[in-house]
């Protein structure tokens, strides 16, 4: 498991994903309530209990809550990134979310909530399935699996460098019609459903195939 979370905050930091850092990364091992959780500049990641609740021996970082907590509001998740990359940072400045303007973007990362800054915020932001929310001014980043959230994290970024610069320049920026959006949703919410049944189960979810 720890080869698994060096190898993805290598390719999130190579590609710019995970610049600060204080930037922080984490991996659910299902079954076990257990999180490895690191930032980007430790040497090891640290194993860390998981409990239902936010009663901890000592006390905790607002990034190890926000990890914690993300986990807690979501059982399909069993990856997490809280940092991002330029661009995804840049839309606290315009209005703290991107719209459903890609089809892959509304596939494979859902309707973006509003930013938040506390818990129950967060909670709203991550509440319909979005896989993307901007969280006290980083981008929160979650996967069903490792490779999901490397590609999620990517598509975040690529759809905010094609987003920001368009409505910083006054550019009017389309949304996807209703039912492009729908069915798509649709389609991510089936694959959250089996893979919370089966982290539930001690299991990883299953990878998808395509992307």
């Amino acid at each position: 498991m720890e080869n698994q979370w060096f190898a993805l905050r290598h390719r999130l930091v190579s590609r710019g994903l995970m610049p600060a850092e204080t930037d922080t990364l984490s991996l659910r091992i299902p079954g076990e309530r257990v999180m490895l959780w690191g930032t980007a500049s430790d040497a090891q990641p640290r194993r860390l209990g998981l409990p239902v609740d936010d009663v901890a021996p000592v006390p905790l970082t607002a990034a190890l809550t926000t990890h914690r907590r993300t986990y807690r509001l979501r059982d399909d998740v069993c990856a997490v990134l809280w940092g991002g990359g330029a661009f995804g940072r840049q839309l606290e400045a315009f209005g703290g979310r991107m719209p459903a303007v890609f089809d892959e973007q509304i596939r494979q990362l859902g309707r973006m909530g509003a930013a938040s800054d506390d818990d129950a915020g967060l909670r709203r932001s991550l509440a319909q399935g979005s896989n993307v929310a901007l969280h006290a001014g980083q981008v929160l980043l979650l996967g069903m699996t490792p490779s999901r959230l490397a590609m999620n994290a990517e598509l975040f970024e690529k759809c905010a460098k094609a987003y920001v610069p368009a409505v910083a320049g006054g550019a009017h920026v389309r949304t996807l019609p209703w039912l492009v959006r729908y069915i798509a949703n649709g389609r991510l919410m089936k694959e959250e459903a089996r893979a919370r049944e089966q982290v539930q189960q001690g299991l990883w979810p299953a990878e998808t195939r395509g992307y």
